[in-house]
């Protein structure tokens, strides 16, 4: 391997890391577990990979025209896709109605496809695609804001079973112009208690509070817990 191929390929290397890099800082920055360096060395890793695998591509190809070549460099690549998939699911946490780190895990897709494209020299792409990313996460964050949401809430009312409760509570809920979109309930027939579990969408962040006081006035209700 020559000077100026090393060269080359230390070029690549960088830019990888430099890339990956730039969109882990922002993920860092908005205090993500996946954050700067993480996405650097994913990135850097995907274009190891793909360097290596282009290289048994030179090393171990057949090129005299009498024989299949016999290697695909692109296989490492595909599972380059593949395998960062455990790195995703681990940002992705689940929160009762809520689910977070999709976005990580998405930027660590992306921070994966930057070190391929790196890796195989598509240097004007890879800037492009990280250029888009950034502007992605910085720009559509703040139009997100401005945009009509519906907010879920889990909420949970334990009190005396009787004819009506359940039914008592879902009316106060509807009264407050929220939709009940799931429904449990558990029954303590020695005790003669019950447990009424719903989740509540609505369509404004302001309500928690308004929700719990107005669950916690009605008849027979002992305990209210909103989330």
């Amino acid at each position: 391997m020559g000077p100026a191929l090393s060269l080359t390929l230390f070029t690549r290397l960088l830019l990888a890391s430099l890339l990956g890099g730039m969109i882990g800082l922002e993920r860092e920055i908005h205090g993500r577990p996946a954050g700067f360096r993480t996405h650097l060395l994913v990135s850097l890793g995907a274009c190891l990979f793909v360097i290596t695998s282009v290289e048994f591509y030179y090393l171990f190809g057949n090129f005299t025209g009498t024989t299949p070549v016999g290697v695909d460099p692109g296989r490492v690549a595909a599972q380059v896709v593949t395998g960062i998939g455990f790195l995703g699911a681990g940002a992705i946490i689940r929160e009762r109605a809520s689910i977070r780190g999709l976005t990580t895990a998405a930027c660590l897709w992306v921070a994966a496809a930057l070190g391929v494209a790196c890796g195989v020299g598509l240097f004007n792409l890879a800037v492009a695609v990280t250029a888009i990313a950034l502007g992605s996460l910085l720009l559509l964050k703040q139009a997100e804001k401005r945009l009509a949401r519906d907010f879920y809430l889990n909420v949970q009312v334990w009190g005396e079973e009787g004819e009506g409760f359940a039914a008592s509570i879902r009316q106060a809920i509807a009264a407050l112009g929220m939709e009940i979109t799931e429904a449990g309930y558990d029954s303590d027939l020695v005790h003669r208690r019950m447990l009424v579990e719903f989740q509540v969408k609505r369509t404004r962040k302001a309500g928690a509070a308004e929700l719990m006081a107005t669950l916690g006035s009605l008849q027979g209700v002992r305990r209210v817990k909103v989330q």
